[in-house]
Order: C-alpha cells, then sequence, then structure tokens
C-alpha cells in the first residue's frame, strides 16, 4: 500500500527534475578539491564556494542553516527533538591526468553527465538535498526535524564531520548517501601505515622513487631513478631487454637510468581494480636489478602487496572478508623509501592488534624497516536486524521491487563518523566508478535515487517522531 506522503514528495521531484539537474551542474563546477585554509575556509575557497552555493541553495527553499566555521554547514526544517539527517560531501579526489571530458565541467554527454564529484559525492548529495526539500514542500507538519549537512573534508581527513560533532547533535537516524543499494550495514576499519623501508645502495643504487596524490587512490603514474655502475651497466641493459613492460619507459642521463610507468586509478578500498603505476616501477627494478642487490628490491616490491602480506596484516573474518591494502603514495628521502599503505581491515578486527602485527613483521625484515606513523578509523557495524538498516531495505524493495542484503565495504563514508548512521546507495549499472577518470552518473538514475531518498526520508520521520 502506498503512503500518499510519499507519492507527494516523488511527485515533487519529477516536476523539479530540472530545477535538480541545473543545480547540480552548478555545484559540480566548482573544483572542490583541498587547498591550503583561509579564514573561515579551512579548506580552501573553492570548498568555500561550494558550501556557500549549498547554504544559499537552501535559504531560498525556506530552510534554517548554519555554517559551522566552514568545515561544513546544513540545512533544516520541522520541529520536535527527533532528527533525521543525510550527510553528504562536497569535495571531490584530485582528477589526474587522462579525461576525455573537462573534468569541472558538468558536461551531458548522452544520457549521463560527466564530471569529478557527479558520483562521488556531489551528485547523491544534491538528490539527497532536493528529496529533503521534496519532504518540506509536501509535509507540513513532519513529526521529526529533517537536517541535510553539507561537508568539505571527506575524502581527506573527516575533519569537517569532527568538527561537527564537537558543537552539534547527533541525529536520531542519519542516512550518508555515498554506497551501493539498498545500503552498506558494515564498513571496514581504515588504517594509514606510513612505512620506511632502506633505500637500496650499491652498484644499483635507488636515487628517487615517487607516485601518488592521496593514500586513498591506486597511484596512476610514478617515476624512479637509478645510479647504474659501470660494472652492472651491461648486466642491466641485458635484463632490460627482457623485462618489457608497455606502461613503462626507460631512459638513459649519463650513468643514471630514468624509469616512468603509467598505471590506472582506482579507489584505494579496491586495489584490484586498478593498475599501480608504483608497483609497476618497483617490479621492473626488481626484474633489471643485478643479483647483488635484487634482494633489496624484492623487498621494496613485496611491502605493498595488495593483501597486506608484504607487512605482515594479512587476514579475513566472516562479516568482511579479507583486509586490502593499497598504496596510495611512495616517496623516498635520505632516510628511506617511504610507503602510505591505505588499509581497509574486518570489522570484527581491532586496529592496535593489527598495528602490532605490522610492527613485529618489519622488526622481522632487518635494520632501517619501521612504522613511523600508524592512524586508524574504526570499522562500523549495524546488525541486520536494526530497525535502521530493516526501514532502508524495505523501502528500497517498495521501490524497486527487488530484495538485496546489505553490503559490506572498504570504503569509508560519514557513517563512521555520525552515530546511528549507515551509508546508502548512490546510482546504478552503468554509472562510473568512484576516484576514476571521466566519472559519470545516467541523469536518469539521479533523479530516481532522489525518489527513493524521499521515500527513506518519510520514513525514517516516522518512526522517529513516534508515527510508524
Amino acid at each position: 500500500m502506498s503512503d500518499p506522503t510519499v507519492d507527494r514528495a516523488q511527485e515533487w521531484l519529477r516536476e523539479h527534475e530540472g530545477e535538480l539537474l541545473a543545480d547540480l551542474r552548478q555545484v559540480l563546477k566548482f573544483p572542490s578539491l583541498e587547498e591550503p585554509a583561509l579564514p573561515n575556509a579551512p579548506f580552501g575557497k573553492a570548498n568555500r564556494d561550494a558550501l556557500d552555493f549549498m547554504l544559499s541553495l537552501s535559504a531560498s527553499a525556506g530552510m534554517r542553516t548554519k555554517d559551522v566555521e566552514g568545515y561544513c554547514g546544513f540545512a533544516e526544517f520541522g520541529q520536535g527533538d527527533k532528527m533525521v539527517m543525510t550527510l553528504g560531501h562536497l569535495d571531490v579526489v584530485p582528477v589526474g591526468p587522462g579525461w576525455k571530458h573537462e573534468p569541472f565541467g558538468a558536461e551531458i554527454d548522452g544520457d549521463y553527465l560527466y564530471s569529478r564529484g557527479a558520483v562521488d559525492d556531489k551528485g547523491p548529495t544534491i538528490a539527497a538535498f532536493y528529496a529533503a526539500r521534496a519532504v518540506k514542500e509536501v509535509w507540513p507538519d513532519v513529526p521529526a526535524r529533517i537536517r541535510s549537512v553539507f561537508g568539505c573534508n571527506e575524502e581527506s581527513g573527516f575533519k569537517c564531520v569532527e568538527r561537527y560533532m564537537q558543537t552539534e547533535e547527533a541525529p536520531t537516524f542519519g542516512v550518508a548517501p555515498d554506497s551501493g543499494w539498498p545500503l552498506y550495514h558494515a564498513e571496514k576499519g581504515i588504517a594509514n601505515l606510513f612505512v620506511v623501508a632502506p633505500r637500496p645502495g650499491g652498484e644499483f643504487a635507488l636515487l628517487e622513487v615517487c607516485g601518488g596524490q592521496r593514500p586513498n587512490i591506486v597511484i596512476e603514474s610514478c617515476e624512479a631513478d637509478v645510479r647504474v655502475s659501470a660494472s652492472v651497466r651491461g648486466e642491466v641493459e641485458a635484463r632490460i631487454a627482457d623485462a618489457w613492460d608497455r606502461n613503462l619507459t626507460v631512459t638513459w642521463q649519463g650513468d643514471v637510468m630514468h624509469v616512468a610507468a603509467r598505471g590506472k586509478a582506482a579507489h584505494g578500498s579496491t586495489p584490484y581494480k586498478g593498475d599501480s603505476a608504483a608497483i609497476r616501477v618497483l617490479r621492473f627494478l626488481w626484474e633489471v636489478s643485478p643479483l647483488a642487490t635484487q634482494e633489496q628490491y624484492e623487498t621494496l616490491l613485496n611491502v605493498p602487496m595488495t593483501q597486506g602480506e608484504g607487512v605482515g596484516i594479512e587476514g579475513a573474518d566472516e562479516v568482511s572478508g579479507a583486509l586490502s591494502c593499497n598504496l596510495g603514495v611512495i616517496s623516498s628521502d635520505e632516510g628511506g623509501v617511504r610507503f602510505l599503505l591505505n588499509v581497509r581491515y574486518p570489522v570484527t578486527w581491532k586496529g592496535g592488534d593489527m598495528r602490532t602485527r605490522c610492527e613485529a613483521k618489519l622488526a622481522s625484515l632487518g635494520e632501517g624497516f619501521r612504522l613511523e606513523q600508524f592512524d586508524d578509523s574504526p570499522s562500523l557495524y549495524f546488525p541486520l536486524d536494526h530497525p535502521l538498516v530493516k526501514t532502508i531495505c524495505d523501502v528500497y524493495e517498495a521501490e524497486t521491487g527487488e530484495r538485496k542484503t546489505p553490503g559490506v565495504m572498504g570504503g569509508g563514508t560519514y557513517a563512521r563518523a555520525i552515530p546511528n548512521t549507515v551509508s546508502i546507495g548512490t546510482g546504478w549499472s552503468g554509472d562510473g566508478g568512484a576516484h576514476e577518470n571521466d566519472e559519470r552518473v545516467k541523469v536518469e538514475h539521479l533523479y530516481k535515487m532522489s525518489r527513493i531518498y524521499a521515500h527513506i526520508l518519510v520514513r525514517l520521520a516516522n518512526i522517529a517522531g513516534g508515527r510508524a
């Protein structure tokens, strides 16, 4: 049996699809990468501009707004002690080379809208905002407050929601539109491991290696310089002839061999979906290294193994499966080779136990290997019978006719930082992957997800307000 409030909200959304698309295209044009802080703009001007746009849009829709010192902002309507929240983010990851469409052009090509942030997360954020706006327009006596939060630092630290929780209230129920359908009831723990390894020397001495922009992106390009002694030059050149890689080039400047590789970016939670240029470089250096230094390069190659074996943290649990490990940034200096490993670990694990295992493994590798820093974001887990989980599953089935089991993700969303919150779906087959080149979303999918979000908000508001 349909709910008249849901029907009215969805009809309002159908009547305002053009407006939704126009507002999304506008916010996509802000190149909201993290930049140096400015007054009241802790993540830079573009993020501030995007936040101002959303707050202005909200005020124009008759919502109460608050700017949380530029870290984030929110719009709200309704009355009462209970509150249902949506949390989206306006910041995006770096673009990188290889785009066919203008990364911040918000171009429509065929059925799709192309832009960094189209999927992650400006598209879903606007869809959720419009869902809230629709509820406001058709349900004047909504029994709970509905709040739309716009964050500006999800991709590189969660400082926005950390600041939010210092001064603002947690929701009765919260949804973060930033994952898969119907929702993800478990998010793996996320840890950044800053591992230092000794830099190989001798006749095949590593001078420099660099690649990567963020821990949560598979490295797309990487370069290295190696000084090759005359005594092993012939051996190295012979090995190069047998170590061909179509995505890697070698050039010489005197006795220095320069290696450059191209790969494919992907989200750090799924390193197997990408092609790490850094691992290509490390593998090549191991292959062409003379026997005297080959073991040193093999050890470097092993450090970023994608299931964590290289640093002793591999494993799995029944709820969330195996650990994954992404090499997000590699660099070198006088202190050694530095690996920034972005790890997604099983939901039943404790980060401290994993750290202990890593330190023990590095100690066993010999002098110069160490864990320089360990940052941990613990896992999130809601049982399948939790009211929030069950309600969202019921709504998705009512809207699509499909009963889907909630998922488990390696990615991290705002849900892990805000109590009583889960992440929900953002698209369907054909939409582009987060953090990939030519990120895209099907326009019709934007409209469809906004209608589902509206249904979710109505159901949760009724439950929160005691009308369920």
